[in-house]
């Protein structure tokens, strides 16, 4: 019997990983209102397209879509609000930081629910991959899934 994974899985940035040579990886609270809340928990978000941002001292998710809860009417929300992210002062100084002298990015990688029923965000320190590095990417992954099938084959 398989156990439980220990969160709801809602988005993934499943391109971050292609685009982006990743970092360090952190777990972030963030701010929703509750017709958010609802409309996640129905499991509709992107946050391809999004990235986190530094701004008075405060980090902020950009651009993550997370559509209008039908049945909240005028208590709904703005679809594509900038929404503040919880962590420690030592990590936004951190990241802030990294980003600034270093040229990095902060990258989404999974919104989920964990074990209490909290949203969170998984984000990471990316460097941008130059063009050559993707097609490495692909060939490995490509050699990879044949030695996988020619082993499968062979015994």
């Amino acid at each position: 019997m398989a156990a439980k994974p220990r969160f709801k899985s809602v988005a993934e940035n499943r391109k971050a990983r292609f685009n982006y040579e990743i970092g360090e990886v952190v777990e972030a609270g963030i701010v929703l209102t509750g017709s958010e809340v609802k409309s996640l928990r129905l499991g509709k978000a992107t946050i391809a397209e999004s990235y986190a941002d530094t701004r008075d001292g405060e980090i902020w998710l950009i651009n993550a879509n997370i559509p209008e809860y039908l049945q909240a009417h005028r208590y709904n929300h703005t679809p594509k609000r900038p929404r503040k992210l919880l962590l420690h002062q030592r990590q936004i100084n951190k990241f802030a930081g990294a980003v600034e002298r270093e040229g990095m990015t902060l990258v989404p990688l999974k919104l989920y629910f964990n074990a209490q029923g909290r949203a969170k965000v998984e984000i990471a320190l990316g460097k941008g991959k130059k063009m050559h590095d993707k097609r490495e990417t692909m060939k490995k992954r490509s050699w990879d899934r044949e030695r996988g099938r020619l082993m499968r084959d062979k015994g």
